[in-house]
């Protein structure tokens, strides 16, 4: 069976409908769940070696049972500070908040601003956080004399996404501009300009929002453990030994259970990840260039309809390989993103385009389907009914009529002299005498259940229901009058034509409860025979059958 063709003018507007919609849906982010899902997946185990210059110095369980409840003093801090400095500490990120100074002991503070000073590679972190009338944030800095002698302050914020996973990071924030390097970023040192993506800029920002840019996607450098941790209280007491230390970029920060903030990643599956292994991760992927950069919105949502679009494209053609469009359409988004994601560092969401695919596809079939069931029951040269569909419609309308006590009348067409026109002007001009016989035969049957078949090689019928014979016999004289107008092209010259005629044998009865489609057809059949013993070009009416 024939497959379904489509004019290019409809292929095109197929694709570009099936490439609006996934543009729309990838532009909603309808499937985000799944795209997360997709990335994970892809970017889950996707582990590289960090740089070995990079450490966490914890303040874990065993640092709270020796040192006491926290918070602690800050002169411990200032001496933690001095220990790393006479061991050669490239650089520190206390993440600790000094928002506020020490009302009982002044020195406190001091020390710890001494201790940072001297040190003069310490960044400290800048918190964003709801103001007392819950309605416009603030920054939370360091107090002055800490903050006065960092070596810089950077930024804490962490993006979690809806399902919980911390897929990403805001390299700079701040409020009104977003002006602080984020922790992890600071501490890797790298010059800007940073990776990710950019906002808009606009001419004037709220002074009262808090504002973020440059986002990527985290390539994390393993799960939860994959950077050497050393216990706050060992390096405080001196047990770890100064070449460990030398040259290091570390994070102090919290790691005991209940205080330490629990991260979930791609990486970490039902293990969670501490705030100083996350900043960890920000700072070895700056350091390896390993930032995942996800598409600009316009570009995700082109190439997500461009896609679909081919596809569309190829699935509406008419070329064998049609399926082979079909079975990779739908990998074809995954092995796209998978190809951006490892070997441009670029993120694709692919379920849009397969969701779409998926849609067209089923779309595709179910038309492909019906369209198969039309031309089970069409005859493929006049496009009428063929013998199968009109063998069916007869016995559902013999039926019918016998039910509602109405008149179907049965009208048997057949073509006169049609061997001697194949043979004498060929098969092709044969053909196109039967198609416009086809369409002729088709103008009469203008109701919705009336219906023209051709079931023979020169054979054609019609089914007319509630059509009493007079109106039978009117529409004969019609069909034969207009047959006799037909001017078929014989090819043989420029003007050159031929005529035909038809003959017509038509019944029309109301059926009894013993009397079936066969009995109808034969009493037409009947009457066609009549007609051409008669002489043809004409037609007879079979007499009524007896009751």
């Amino acid at each position: 069976m024939r497959p379904l063709r489509l004019s290019w003018r409809r292929r095109l507007l197929f694709a570009l409908v099936f490439g609006m919609l996934a543009g729309v849906v990838s532009h909603t982010r309808l499937f985000w769940q799944q795209d997360e899902a997709v990335y994970d997946l892809l970017a889950g185990d996707w582990d590289y070696p960090p740089d070995p210059r990079l450490a966490i110095v914890a303040i874990d369980d065993r640092s709270l049972q020796q040192l006491g409840q926290w918070p602690w003093p800050r002169s411990v801090h200032a001496h933690l500070l001095d220990e790393l400095h006479k061991a050669g500490v490239e650089r520190v990120a206390l993440d600790l908040m000094f928002t506020e100074a020490d009302r009982k002991d002044a020195r406190q503070d001091q020390a710890l601003a001494e201790a940072v000073q001297q040190n003069g590679r310490v960044i400290l972190p800048v918190l964003a956080a709801a103001a007392s009338d819950a309605s416009v944030p603030e920054e939370l800095l360091p107090i002055p004399a800490i903050a006065d002698v960092a070596a810089g302050l950077a930024h804490t914020d962490i993006e979690v996404d809806a399902d919980g996973v911390v897929r990403g990071q805001y390299l700079k924030a701040g409020l009104a501009d977003p002006n602080w390097l984020s922790l992890g970023a600071a501490l890797s040192g790298v010059a800007e300009p940073l990776p990710g993506l950019v906002a808009p800029t606009t001419r004037s920002r709220s002074p009262y929002q808090w504002h973020r840019d440059n986002y990527v996607r985290l390539r994390y450098a393993g799960p939860p453990g994959t950077f050497p941790q050393m216990s706050y209280i060992d390096v405080l007491a001196g047990r770890v030994p100064a070449e460990l230390l030398h040259g290091r970029l570390l994070i102090v920060g919290m790691t005991a259970s209940g205080l330490a903030p629990r991260l979930l990643t791609p990486t970490s599956k039902d293990v969670w990840m501490s705030g100083s292994e996350y900043q960890a991760n920000v700072a070895a992927m700056l350091l390896a260039d390993a930032a995942v950069v996800p598409l600009p919105a316009w570009l995700q949502t082109t190439l997500c309809a461009v896609l679909v679009v081919l596809g569309a494209l190829g699935i509406s053609s008419s070329i064998r390989l049609r399926w082979l469009f079909a079975a990779l359409a739908i990998p074809t988004p995954v092995l796209l993103s998978y190809a951006l994601l490892r070997g441009a560092h670029l993120w694709f969401a692919p379920v849009a385009a397969i969701a779409c695919f998926a849609v067209m596809l089923l779309g595709w079939t179910l038309w492909q389907m019906r369209y198969w069931r039309g031309q089970a029951n069409r005859d493929t040269l006049t496009g009428l009914a063929n013998r199968m569909r009109f063998e069916e419609t007869l016995r559902r309308e013999n039926d019918a009529a016998r039910r509602s006590g109405k008149p179907l009348t049965l009208m048997l067409i057949d073509v006169d002299h049609f061997k001697e026109c194949n043979d004498s002007f060929g098969h092709q001009v044969g053909d196109r005498l039967l198609q416009q016989l086809g369409r002729t035969i088709d103008d009469v049957a203008r109701r919705p259940r009336d219906l023209a078949a051709r079931f023979g090689g020169d054979e054609f019928a019609l089914i007319l229901p509630d059509t009493p014979p007079a109106g039978a016999e009117q529409l004969a004289e019609t069909l034969i009058r207009h047959v006799r107008q037909l001017h078929i092209a014989t090819g043989k010259g420029k003007g050159q034509h031929t005529r035909t005629s038809v003959t017509i044998g038509l019944c029309s009865a109301l059926p009894g409860a013993d009397d079936s489609a066969a009995r109808l057809f034969e009493a037409a059949d009947g009457a066609l025979y009549q007609a051409k013993e008669a002489g043809r070009d004409g037609y007879r009416i079979a007499p009524p059958w007896p009751r």
